[in-house]
C-alpha cells in the first residue's frame, strides 16, 4: 500500500465549514486554502479559513497553501500559527511562501516587494525561537525582540511543521535551512526529482540530518472527457494568474480523464513526491463532482499500489 498523502483546497469562502466537513468525508488527509491581500480575483486569508475548517472538523489535517510570510510581522503570525495550532488540537501545518505574484499587495501593505526573502528568512528564524524557547532575545534586519515569551505555544513541539513553497534555487536552499517539508508548485516530475536532489546537497552543507519531506502543490481538473479537463483548467488558471496557461496546463496541471490523471500523478509519486495537495481547476459549479471523481476513480488506484 502506497503511504502517500493527498490534500484538498477549499472551495468557497462562504462554506469552509462544509467543504472540510466534505473533504474529511472523503478521506483526504489534508485540508488547504491560499491567501492573498489583494490579487486577480476573489481571495480569502489562509489562517482564518483554516481556523473555521478546524472547529468543523476533528481528524484532517490543515495545511495553509500557502502564508504570504513577509506581509505579516514575524511575532504576530508566530501567535497566530500558535493559536491556531491550539484550536485544532495539532493539526496545523503552515505553508511559507514569499509572493510577489501581485505587487500591488506589498505596496499596500508596506513591505517593499524586493524584500520578501529577507524577510521571509528572518521570520522563520524569529518564529522558530518563539515557539520553542522562552525569554527571546533578537536583533535583526527587520525584528528586533527582548526577552519575550509566546504563551501558550503550540501544540505541535517545537512547532508545527513547515513546508517551504516555491519554485527558485532561493526557495530550495530556504527548504534546507527551515522547512519540515517541500511543497513546490507549477513543477513537472522531472524537475520535482531534481529540486529534491538539490534540496539533499543544501542541507548536508548545513550538517543537517533529519530529511525533507517531499511533497506538491497542484492544480487539477478531471472529467470523463480529457479535452474538456484541459479546456476546464486551461480557462481557470489563465484567469487565476493573469496569463494565457493554454499551453502550460499539461506540463504544470493535472487535467484529463481519470486514467490520465492516474498516471501523471504516480509520475509525480515516482519522482518522490509524498504528499500531494491538489485544488480544483475548473468551474464552480463543477468543483464537487471533480472532487468527487478524484476521490472515487483517481485516488484509490494511487493509494493501493
Amino acid at each position: 500500500m502506497s503511504d502517500v498523502e493527498f490534500g484538498i483546497g477549499l472551495r468557497r469562502l462562504d462554506s469552509v465549514a462544509a467543504d472540510a466537513r466534505d473533504a474529511e468525508a472523503l478521506g483526504y488527509e489534508f485540508v488547504s486554502t491560499g491567501e492573498h491581500v489583494f490579487f486577480y480575483g476573489p481571495i480569502g486569508n489562509g489562517l482564518i479559513s483554516l481556523a473555521a475548517a478546524a472547529g468543523a472538523t476533528s481528524r484532517i489535517k490543515l495545511m495553509s497553501t500557502i502564508t504570504l510570510v513577509p506581509l505579516y510581522p514575524a511575532a504576530l503570525l508566530a501567535k497566530q500559527v500558535a493559536a491556531l495550532d491550539i484550536v485544532s488540537n495539532g493539526r496545523f501545518n503552515l505553508g511559507v511562501g514569499v509572493g510577489g505574484e501581485y505587487p500591488k499587495e506589498f505596496e499596500a501593505c508596506g513591505v517593499p516587494v524586493g524584500e520578501r526573502g529577507a524577510r521571509t528568512n528572518e521570520s522563520l528564524e524569529v518564529m522558530r525561537r518563539l515557539w520553542a524557547e522562552d525569554e527571546v532575545s533578537f536583533q535583526g534586519r527587520f525584528n528586533t525582540l527582548n526577552a519575550v515569551t509566546l504563551s501558550p505555544k503550540p501544540t505541535q513541539r517545537p512547532c508545527p511543521p513547515i513546508w517551504i513553497s516555491g519554485r527558485s534555487e532561493a526557495a530550495m536552499r530556504r527548504c534546507a535551512h527551515y522547512g519540515t517539508g517541500w511543497l513546490p508548485y507549477m513543477y513537472t516530475p522531472e524537475k520535482l526529482a531534481d529540486s529534491l536532489v538539490a534540496i539533499r546537497g543544501y542541507a548536508s552543507e548545513l550538517g543537517r540530518e533529519e530529511p525533507v519531506k517531499p511533497g506538491l502543490f497542484i492544480f487539477f481538473a478531471v472529467h470523463e472527457d480529457r479535452a474538456q479537463a484541459i479546456r476546464m483548467a486551461s480557462d481557470r488558471l489563465s484567469v487565476q494568474y493573469n496569463q494565457d496557461f493554454s499551453k502550460l496546463v499539461g506540463r504544470y496541471a493535472l487535467a484529463g480523464n481519470p486514467q490520465d490523471c492516474i498516471g501523471r500523478l504516480q509520475e509525480y509519486m515516482d519522482a518522490g513526491a509524498g504528499t500531494i495537495m491538489l485544488n480544483s481547476a475548473c468551474p464552480g459549479d463543477y468543483m464537487v463532482e471533480n472532487e468527487r471523481l478524484l476521490a472515487a476513480e483517481v485516488l484509490p488506484a494511487l493509494r493501493s499500489r
